[in-house]
Formats: structure tokens, sequence, C-alpha cells
């Protein structure tokens, strides 16, 4: 049997800016803004400084193009750390080389080693002054430092392009609000109001200025204005916390219930509407004015992210997390980004940092889990997800994750208990719970309890009654069996309507219509189903099983081949091979399981 894989992913529901602050990220110019230096060439690296002779001994310079070229191999191994090292390196042996100190200041600011690279943003700002990453580095360490004034002052002379065309106001807007002149504040922003499309961002951004600055009022119109723009769950949050606050506790859980309708599934609520049930008081929704500018960066992040300049969108969330170390939503956003860089071991410090008091830290421990299963660390992965079972015995999902991994071990008696533990935690079972039963099912059946499987299988469909995956399960192993040949047949049928274009689907078709008898149509089925799933060793096998039944035996025998080299199960090997040798027997031959 073919399993598909029912694709249990920890899924964090975060819309990470408002609609209208994505439409107006102009993604055309984030090349110009944060991308990497140009090439740089053995000739570049022998710089003036380098070519003068007896200036660098030969053995330095190769040491300094050596450290060069595997930092240029690192950065693009996305291993920024490796690579900001050896540019670091390189650029001591040759000081004055811009490729090396651009190279070194993306690199550390990548990595997160964010002071290190102001040091040199400070440099690269000597020779181009309006580098924007470069000003922008700057301008956040001196926010750290409490340099409000001096990052103001930069902040005036970066070039209005870009990116920066809104990132300079929303930011210089926090730092006059941060030395106390909230005027000035709103006045930075009038260049916002010109644009339709940075409404949504502007109202946001102003009323939590003025709720910092204690205006209550003017707070309260523009948060509201900004949930009238949009319905960014940002906005919603930060709309909500203030009514919260304000006691006005009934807006805000019509606002919170409203968001959720209007995103059917979501859960991103489900805490503030617990705390609101328990007449808790939230946290503001920033705690000072950095905590503003780091808003201003998590806001680039987000709508980067979701476009192919994932480079940069990691350079804005590293600027975010600096100005706001204890970010959950950031932290976790970020890590993702690592992750879609095959930065694992990056992604799970971040997950690791998120504070265990945020009702955000329960997602970041059950990536973490995932993350570790991905890295091989499963006994790591498999003790933090029995802790999170222990630790809150009301929540079932880290033990649906539990039985995911431990299937995908194979260790489906473990699964089964896994489960099962979870499915009592539920109680009763609603129609969202099929896909438990269904994967419960699966460790009965690999555990050789059929009748316990069927039983699961039977009622994930009573609740759900067309979900493909369980019709071709279902109906696949009563082929398997010879058991109601022509109901499995209808079921299977139903589950290509529901996904044509699935070739472990299109295979369960075809191999029942081969053990009713009708090889022509079987060979018919299993020819798509190899299109669609090359790569698979069972589908192969099965259309050579049919080429077989219909006399096209030298294409029988290509077919058995090619299974063999795409790596059968160990047990499915030397039946292959009889095949090969012999032919099909005139019984039928026993089904793989894939």
């Amino acid at each position: 049997m073919i399993e598909k894989s029912m694709g249990h992913t920890v899924r964090t529901k975060i819309v990470l800016a408002s609609a209208a602050a994505a439409g107006l990220l102009v993604l055309s110019a984030c090349a110009q803004e944060g991308a990497p230096p140009g090439g740089y060439s053995p000739g570049e690296a022998a710089g003036p400084s380098m070519r003068m002779a007896g200036a660098i001994p030969p053995v330095q310079l190769a040491s300094a193009s050596g450290k060069y070229l595997a930092g240029r191999y690192a950065r693009h191994s996305r291993d920024f750390g490796a690579a900001a090292d050896l540019f670091s390196d390189a650029l001591g042996v040759e000081v004055g080389n811009k490729h090396i100190r651009q190279e070194a200041f993306y690199s550390l600011i990548a990595g997160g080693r964010m002071a290190e690279a102001s040091i040199l943003g400070r440099e690269i700002i000597a020779i181009n002054a309006g580098a924007p990453i470069a000003n922008l580095s700057v301008v956040v360490e001196d926010a750290v430092a409490g340099k409000y004034r001096e990052a103001s002052d930069r902040l005036t002379t970066i070039p209005r392009r870009g990116m920066n065309t809104f990132t300079a106001p929303l930011l210089l807007a926090w730092l006059h609000a941060a030395q106390g002149s909230i005027d000035d504040a709103v006045t930075s922003l009038d260049p916002l109001s010109k644009v339709p499309s940075f409404a949504a961002l502007r109202y946001l951004h102003l009323g939590l200025i003025y709720q910092l600055a204690g205006r209550t009022e003017e707070a309260g119109d523009n948060l509201s204005k900004a949930s009238e723009a949009t319905q960014s769950l940002r906005v919603i949050q930060a709309y909500g916390r203030f009514l919260e606050l304000n006691g006005r506790a009934d807006e805000a859980k019509a606002l919170y219930l409203g968001f959720e309708e209007k995103n059917p599934g979501s859960e991103s609520f489900d805490e503030d509407l617990e705390r609101l049930q328990a007449g808790k008081k939230p946290v503001p929704f920033l705690g000072g004015y950095r905590d503003g500018m780091a808003e201003v960066f998590f806001n680039l992040a987000g709508t980067l992210a979701q476009g192919r300049s994932s480079e940069l969108a990691l350079i804005y969330g590293r600027l975010t997390l600096r100005l706001r170390s204890d970010f959950p939503l950031a932290q976790i956003l970020l890590g993702g980004m690592l992750e879609s860089l095959d930065r694992g071991a990056d992604a799970a410090e971040l997950y690791r940092a998120v504070n265990p008091a945020s009702p955000l830290s329960w997602s970041a421990q059950l990536r973490l889990a995932s993350l570790l299963d991905d890295l091989k660390r499963e006994d790591e992965a498999i003790s933090l997800l029995k802790a999170m079972a222990e630790k809150d015995t009301s929540r079932h999902e880290p033990l649906i994750r539990l039985g995911d991994l431990l299937r995908s071990k194979k260790r489906f008696t473990e699964a089964t208990d896994a489960y099962s533990a979870a499915m009592k935690r539920v109680g009763t079972l609603e129609r969202s719970h099929w896909s438990m039963l269904y994967a419960r099912g699966i460790t009965y059946e690999r555990s050789d309890r059929w009748p316990l499987a069927e039983k699961d299988f039977l009622q994930a469909l009573e609740l759900s009654p067309d979900q493909p995956f369980v019709l071709n399960y279902l109906g696949y192993s009563w082929v398997d069996k010879g058991l109601y040949l022509n109901r499995a047949r209808k079921m299977i049928e139903r589950a290509v309507e529901l996904r044509p274009n699935d070739g472990y689907i299109v295979d369960s078709l075809g191999w029942v219509l081969y053990r009713l008898g009708d090889y022509e149509g079987a060979t018919e089925q299993l020819e798509r189903a190899v299109v669609l799933r090359p790569e698979d060793p069972t589908i192969n096998d099965h259309l050579g099983d049919a080429y077989w039944r219909v006399g096209r035996l030298l294409e029988a025998q290509f077919q058995w081949r090619r299974a063999l080299s795409l790596e059968p199960e160990k047990d499915q090997i030397p039946i292959i091979e009889q095949k090969l040798n012999q032919g099909l027997a005139a019984s039928e031959s026993k089904d793989r399981r894939g």
C-alpha cells in the first residue's frame, strides 16, 4: 500500500501585516535596497593596496583570497555565521576593500550580529552616505543606545526611494515620539497620507504613538480607522488591546469574534477570548517607543517574507529583534525564514528563546519539535512532545504530533497509543477529527490489526464522507485483502474524482482494476500514475505487472528493473527479482507496500 502523507504540519496562523501595508511595499525595489554587493573576482581582490609591490606577502594574499572565496560559498549556503567570520578575516588583511566590507556587513547582519554589523555600517556610510541598509543598522544601534536624536538626524539624510519612501517616515515618527515631540511625530507621517494604500499603516502607527503618549481619544480614533481600513491581525490585535485596557471589553470581544468569523479556522484570538472570559487585563500591545520601531521592521519583514526577497526579509527580521528581543511573533517569523533557508539550528535557537509566558510559546514549541525531527534529532523531538503533553493535559496537539512522528519512523504501536491518548482528550469526535481516526487506522493496519483499522476508517468516513485519502486507503486495503472489490472500486473512483492528479490514488484505481481482471483498464490508469509519480517503486512495479498481463513483456521487464532502481522496500526486492527471472506467476502476486 502507498500511504499518502496526511500533511500534519505545525500551522501557526499569523497574518504579518495589513493588506494595505503588503500592497504598498514595492518589492521590485528590494534588489536595489538589500541585495548583496555584486560579484567579486580575484582581480578585484587584488585592489590597489594589494597590487603594491611588497605591501602584503604572497601568503597573506592567498589567505585573503581563499577566505573571501570560502566566505562567498558559506553565504551562498546561507551559513551567515561562517560567512561573517571568513569575510571579517579577509577584511583584516585587505582593510580598504569595499566589496569585502559589504559582504562582511551583510553576513553579520543576516547572522544576527548587529553590533558588529553597525561598525562596518558606519564605514560603509562614510563612503556612501545614502547606503540604505547600513544607515538603518546604525539608526537601530543608536536607538538601542538611547541616542534618539542622533538616530533621527541620520534618518533625515537617507534618500526617500524604494522601501525607504515609507520606512524612513515611520521610523522618524517613532524617534520623535521617543524624544517627547508627539506633534513632530504626527507631522513625520504626513508623507504617507498622500498615498491611499498607506492609510491603514499610517492610522495604525498614529494610534499606537498617541496611545503611548496618553492621548487616549486620538489613539482610539486612529486605531478604529485602521481596523476599518484593513482586517490585518496586527491591527485587530492593537485595537482590541486598546479597547480592553480602556474598559471596552465587549467591543474587544466583538472585534475578535468578527475576525475569526471572517477567517474560518483561525485560532488567532482564542487566548484573548479566554482572557476576556476570565476578566483579566491584557499586557499593552507595545511596551515603549522602541517597540514601535520594531513594529515597523516587523511589518516589512512579514511582507518581504511573502515575496521572493528572503534575505532582505531576514535582515529586517534581525533589525526587529535587535530593537525588541522579546517579540514572539517576530521570533517565529524569523525562525520560519531560517528554516526555509535550511538554517535549522539557528531557527531552533529562536523557537527556544520565545518567552514561556507568551501565548505563542506553545506554537513555538510545536515548531521546534517538528524542526528537531527534520534535523534527525528525533529523540529530542519525542521528549519535547511528551513533556508538552504532560505539562498541559487539556491539549491534544502534542500527542497528535507525537503520533505523526512515531508513525513516520514506523513505530506503529507507539503511534497508536499517542493517537488514542489524543482522542481521549478530545472526547466527542466531530467532523474535523476525521484525520485522527485516519492516522490511527493507518497504524492499526500497519501493525496487522485490521479489524481495528477498518473500524477507524469507516468512522472517519462517517464524520467526513468525501475524504479522498480515507476513501483511497480503505478501498485499497479491501482490494489488497480481496474484500468488497466493487465497493472498493467505487470508493477509489470517487477519490480520483476528488484528487485527479494524485499519483498514489490513481495507482489505487489501476490496482483495483487489475485485481478485478480488467488489465487493459489497469494499464491505462497505471501508466497515468507513473507519469504523476515517476519516482515511486511500487507504482512502477504495478505497471510492470499490468504490462505482463496484456502481453507487453519487454515493457514489463523494463518497469520491474526501474522499480528496483528506485529503492523499494527490502522485502519486495526478491519478489521483483523473481519476476524478472521467471515472469509473473499465474497466481496473483502478493501486493507490495511502499
